[in-house]
């Protein structure tokens, strides 16, 4: 009988389930929930208390990306691969990251809207963050690292879909994920940046305790009147819950309204599964959508000995573990085959007891000695010597496996740390573009300070140098001439004089010049038909 462990790990939380399989027959032997502070002694617990040392472990994948690309389907394998590749680098570079330094899965569905096509489904981790996950579980056998959106599937039997169905299900884990089931196959990755998290996190500010904040979501209900509207139990907590699932559902209604593909049902799973009424709250908003708890197809009928909803809030961890037993889609595994996954199969030793057969057989080499009856000193060399070759063959293969995977490791962490450096150059790019915009913005408003100054000094200059020309003018008059005006502009001056005569204001012209009371002096003299002298004087403030 084949089992995994199933490992769906989060901040602050573990879900876990351990699935066994006999041909047909699937059974959860042990499931659960844990919370931790330090993400090591978690998994040691959980790998104590299912007794799974030597059980292969299936986990999720840490922050994978989605991108979609649709290629010809004329085209080879090897063509598509290499399209995909480019086009992964495209969008890397754009976004200023190393490609290298992401391990990379695909998945390849019809495109509904172009017969002519292909739809890559286009999966990405970063390679840091999968070897520092692969290194909490390398005591134990990690078989199977895979991202939880498409793994999510395994709940249900969708090649079974009898009627066609098209499915969404919403997973409300950290984060949401809505993944679209077109025509039988995944076709569609939503990711809602809202889940749990942020309720967790608000009921923890109040509890100091991410434990106890997860049960009072459990102990939570939603209440449903006629007429579609909406009453909460009284519960403090409602108030930290609600604003949380209103996003989530407004974005679900937001992703079916801009599908070209009618979604039929809608399967509510994840964390948040466990508030109860959250499927009837979902129907009030999803009105033409039939909204369910996704609940695993293989418990459906269960005793009362467990209640249903406990194995649905660990439906993440029963997915991951479905996976690993070879349910659901292939190729999608981000763990790299080590020395312990794969040791060599074609070379086999059989030694039959009392009465049976008895043989060596290197498979590969075709040869085999009969070990049955008396050996010779013959038989015995050659079984020397084919033990000693396969043990060399073996160490051999050990140590290369060995020195591959530190090569590996080690080509891993280069790639991280190019990613590092290039992340760190592009942060000192924007760093040194944002001083420069700074140093602008500065430059600009020193100088325009410096116009105020300059301004202000002018308009402090005028401020007194008009009162002292007034003084200095009424020194200067003649006695027989009289101003009848002064203006000024700024810096420049226009006084108005008259007299019965020339030489007063010839006199005032003058001396107003000479004086320095004003600059570039210049007039303009007339007389009026009554034998008054006018004369305008022109000047500027010294």
């Amino acid at each position: 009988m084949a089992s995994c462990l199933g490992l769906y790990i989060e901040e602050n939380i573990i879900k876990y389930a351990k699935v066994s399989k006999d041909n047909d027959v699937i059974k959860i032997d042990s499931f659960g929930t844990k919370f931790y502070d330090r993400l090591n002694e978690a998994i040691e617990q959980v790998i104590e208390e299912t007794y799974s040392y030597k059980t292969p472990i299936s986990i999720n994948t840490p922050n994978e990306n989605y991108n979609y690309f649709y290629i010809f389907n004329l085209l080879n394998k090897k063509d598509m691969h290499s399209y995909i590749n480019t086009e992964f680098e495209s969008i890397c570079f754009e976004k200023e990251l190393n490609s290298d330094t992401f391990e990379t899965r695909y998945v390849l569905v019809d495109d509904m809207e172009d017969k002519e096509k292909v739809k890559a489904i286009h999966i990405s981790s970063n390679k840091g963050e999968l070897i520092k996950r692969a290194e909490l579980l390398n005591k134990y056998k990690l078989t199977c690292i895979s991202p939880i959106a498409l793994d999510i599937s395994n709940l249900l039997e969708i090649n079974k879909n009898e009627n066609l169905e098209n499915i969404a299900i919403v997973n409300i884990e950290n984060i949401t994920t809505v993944t679209s089931i077109i025509a039988q196959k995944i076709y569609d990755i939503n990711v809602i940046d809202s889940g749990i998290s942020e309720i967790l996190s608000k009921i923890n500010s109040k509890e100091n305790s991410y434990a106890k904040a997860y049960e009072i979501c459990k102990n939570s209900t939603i209440y449903t009147s006629e007429g579609k509207e909406l009453q909460y139990e009284e519960n403090a907590y409602l108030d930290d819950i609600m604003p949380t699932l209103y996003k989530i559902v407004g974005q679900v209604k937001k992703i079916l309204n801009e599908s070209l593909n009618k979604i039929d049902k809608i399967y509510i799973t994840g964390m948040a599964s466990v508030i109860n009424n959250i499927d009837i709250y979902f129907q009030e908003y999803l009105e033409d959508v039939k909204c369910e708890i996704l609940r695993p197809y293989f418990i459906r009928s269960i005793g009362t000995e467990i209640n249903i909803k406990d194995y649905i809030e660990v439906n993440s961890a029963i997915a991951l573990a479905l996976q690993g037993l070879g349910e659901g889609l292939k190729g999608i595994n981000f763990k790299k085959e080590g020395m312990g996954d794969k040791l060599p199969d074609w070379m086999t030793m059989e030694i039959g007891g009392k009465g049976k057969s008895s043989k060596l057989n290197l498979g590969g080499s075709g040869f085999s000695l009969d070990l049955s009856g008396e050996l010779t000193e013959g038989e015995k060399g050659l079984i020397r010597g084919a033990v000693g070759l396969f043990v060399l063959i073996l160490i051999y293969i050990i140590l290369s496996n060995i020195l591959f995977g530190q090569m590996q490791n080690k080509i891993d962490e280069i790639s991280v740390g190019m990613q590092r450096v290039v992340q760190q150059e592009a942060a000192i790019n924007k760093d040194k573009t944002s001083v420069d915009e700074k140093t602008a913005e500065y430059t600009e408003l020193v100088r325009a300070i410096e116009e105020k100054a300059q301004i202000d000094t002018e308009s402090k200059k005028l401020k007194f140098s008009v009162p002292t020309l007034l003084h200095k003018i009424m020194n200067s008059i003649p006695v027989n001439a009289q101003l009848t005006s002064i203006t000024n502009s700024g810096r420049k001056v226009v006084i108005t004089a008259q007299s019965d005569k020339y030489e007063p204001l010839g006199m005032f012209i003058a001396k107003l010049g000479q004086d320095g009371i004003l600059k570039n002096v210049v007039s303009d003299i007339s007389k009026k038909p009554n034998d008054v002298v006018i004369v305008t004087i022109e000047g500027e403030l010294p």
